[in-house]
């Protein structure tokens, strides 16, 4: 975080206008424009706009734009993608995160609004305001942050002896395939909203995986979560809910526990005094004006909930993800 004392007027307006390459960045990838100067070569300025069937002034200034932040390559009046465009921004590339990008650009508006949330300490928006390209970018951006940690955290993390994983509010099942992947004898369950299946059984037949990760639809906000595990893994559910409703999944994910079971949390994770670190802290906005109830906890407010429903010692894990994400263990006795 920058400190105060580092604050001048170039950086507070430099941070102020930020949003400008954002939206840059948003509309190449909305455009798929990446992707559409790979499948045709370089390109000049009146070619690519041609292929996107735009008008040939505003594609200009976009590519320059794109250029001058080195995401494009510019030789003579012909463009093409630098080597990090190819291989981030290229639909079809495996490491492509555009499905991330497009999510920020999806709550662009709602973060607009963030005074009017303030003030009424409302989301500016409706979870059912989200059509499909909507959940789609959601969901696949969950796949696109979860692919830069699950392969090595799921090689680091001791699963031993365990056969049954829940991958509790698990999207894509991104976390559940790597799980498994790297324990041959673990079996694991997807259980999330039913409109969560088509992206989650495409992503774990992309790996594989149908003979071993199965979805099962649940709200589990309203219902008891099906089955009996002795791992269960929820990545990035609480901050969606405020703590009546964690309290609620905690105790529903403990109950779907064997004895010896074992929970591991893993969210965004604010010091005791919840103002850091910065991505924490400023992700809480974010659920602001997106959510009714949403927030980032401390490890304080997530160790209270999981002592609360039954689990034994809970404890901080050394694991340290992107954004400051942690994770909090605990044993059902």
């Amino acid at each position: 975080m920058t400190a105060m004392a580092d604050w001048n007027v170039k950086r507070l307006l430099d941070l102020s206008g930020s949003y400008w390459q954002a939206c840059t960045l948003h509309a190449g990838v909305k455009l798929d424009l990446f992707s559409i100067i790979q499948a045709g070569g370089d390109a000049s300025a009146k070619e690519i706009a041609e292929r996107l069937g735009s008008r040939g002034r505003g594609t200009a200034m976009l590519l320059n734009a794109l250029t001058a932040m080195n995401l494009l390559v510019k030789s003579g009046e012909r463009y093409a993608n630098s080597h990090f465009s190819k291989t981030f921004l290229v639909k079809g590339s495996p490491e492509y995160i555009g499905y991330m990008v497009m999510h920020h650009h999806h709550l662009g508006e709602a973060w607009m609004r963030l005074d009017q949330a303030v003030m009424s300490g409302r989301p500016t928006r409706r979870r059912d305001d989200f059509d499909h390209e909507e959940r789609e970018a959601f969901l696949m951006g969950m796949f696109n942050l979860a692919m830069g940690i699950a392969p090595g955290l799921a090689e680091a993390m001791d699963l031993k002896g365990r056969r049954r994983l829940l991958d509790l509010g698990g999207g894509p099942g991104t976390y559940a395939i790597h799980f498994c992947l790297a324990n041959p004898d673990l079996e694991a369950t997807v259980a999330d909203l039913p409109d969560s299946r088509p992206f989650a059984e495409k992503t774990i037949a992309r790996f594989g995986m149908l003979d071993r990760i199965s979805f099962v639809p649940c709200n589990y906000l309203q219902e008891d979560i099906p089955g009996v595990y002795d791992v269960a893994w929820l990545s990035h559910v609480l901050h969606g809910d405020g703590p009546d409703e964690c309290q609620m999944i905690i105790h529903r994910a403990a109950s779907a526990l064997s004895s010896g079971g074992m929970m591991l949390i893993h969210d965004f994770i604010l010091n005791d005094e919840s103002d850091g670190p910065l991505f924490p802290a400023i992700f809480s906005l974010n659920m602001l004006v997106n959510t009714e109830k949403g927030r980032s906890y401390t490890e304080g407010q997530i160790r209270d909930m999981m002592t609360r429903a039954g689990l034994h010692q809970v404890r901080r894990l050394a694991f340290e993800g992107p954004n400051a994400s942690g994770i909090v263990a605990g044993v059902k006795p």
